[in-house]
């Protein structure tokens, strides 16, 4: 029951919030406070001091009991002012795998000449992950979300909260940014990979720069070649300079193919094109991927090992 009335309530206070992409601060209109089951406590001993008090007419008694109340109303103020004015930035998100947990880091900015201590930031249920704030200073705080589902995994609404500094009051906010995190396939699968294919460019060799390890003959000196790859034995018994030609066997181009996964299911194809993505690219292979509606040409190395993996997570 009173989590159905705590998620009315969530969702009556950020009715009109609206996901934003610039950095958050708090105000004193979206800061709440209502007291933690020790605060409960502490208010029904202070309710049954201050009958005992009465009860016996004592002077003392009336004197603890205003004190302590004093204590709970200082505790109020300062959860309060822990968050007033605090600058959250939205978070820095790498993608993940099907299966992990995505990472956010939400950078907390203190503007005030003093530190906040306990602030805490929190997902949903999970346990909040708490940092202190150095004066004029910022800190990171640290979120972890299970990725469940391929595709864009969006945290919604992350509460931004305080009990500092006697843990009979919570103070909290909430805050909602626009970034997603991108949930890739999980890499699973038992197949290996495929065949490579002659490349479609060429017949076999050609020439290539100085990076070339085959040896196949001479050519003329042309301005501006290595004076390193001037035969210049060869060239004593000829008019002019000669300068070795060096040739290469053309890459055999790796093709990932939808179509190779025969009657699979969808999550298991794409599942395992991840697996030979990941391997392809560890292998240091060219390789290029072909899904239903896309076709993503050979290549290699992290921007194009990214593009490949995007392509699975959105399919």
């Amino acid at each position: 029951m009173f989590d159905g009335l705590r998620q009315r309530f969530e969702a009556w206070v950020t009715r009109s919030q609206r996901p934003t992409h610039e950095p958050v601060r708090l105000e004193r209109r979206r800061i709440y406070i209502l007291p933690t089951r020790y605060g409960y406590a502490f208010a029904a001993l202070l309710f049954v001091l201050f009958l005992w008090s009465i009860n016996y007419s004592n002077s003392m008694g009336f004197a603890f009991t205003f004190l302590l109340v004093a204590v709970a109303h200082n505790s109020m103020w300062q959860a309060h002012d822990t968050l007033l004015g605090l600058v959250v930035h939205p978070a820095d998100i790498e993608p993940t795998f099907v299966g992990q947990e995505a990472t956010l880091r939400f950078r907390l900015d203190n503007p005030d000449p003093k530190p906040r201590y306990g602030v805490g930031l929190q997902w949903r249920d999970q346990p909040p992950c708490y940092v202190d704030t150095p004066a004029s200073s910022a800190a990171v705080a640290t979120l972890t979300i299970p990725a469940t589902r391929r595709g864009w995994l969006r945290p919604g609404h992350i509460r931004v909260l305080t009990r500092f500094p006697l843990g009979l009051l919570q103070s909290w906010s909430w805050v909602e940014f626009e970034s997603a995190i991108l949930v890739y396939p999980p890499p699973r699968g038992r197949r290996a990979l495929p065949a490579a294919l002659p490349n479609s460019s060429g017949g076999g060799l050609h020439e290539i720069g100085p990076g070339s390890e085959d040896y196949v003959g001479f050519r003329p000196y042309a301005p501006g070649d290595s004076p390193r790859r001037i035969a210049w034995k060869a060239a004593s018994r000829s008019e002019g300079l000669l300068v070795k030609r060096f040739t290469d066997q053309a890459r055999p181009e790796l093709w990932l193919d939808w179509s190779l996964l025969g009657d699979d299911a969808v999550e298991a194809r794409l599942a395992q094109l991840c697996q030979w993505v990941l391997k392809a690219e560890n292998e240091g292979r060219r390789y290029g991927l072909r899904l239903p509606g896309k076709h993503i040409p050979p290549g290699q190395g992290d921007a194009h090992r990214r593009r490949c993996l995007e392509a699975l997570a959105l399919f």
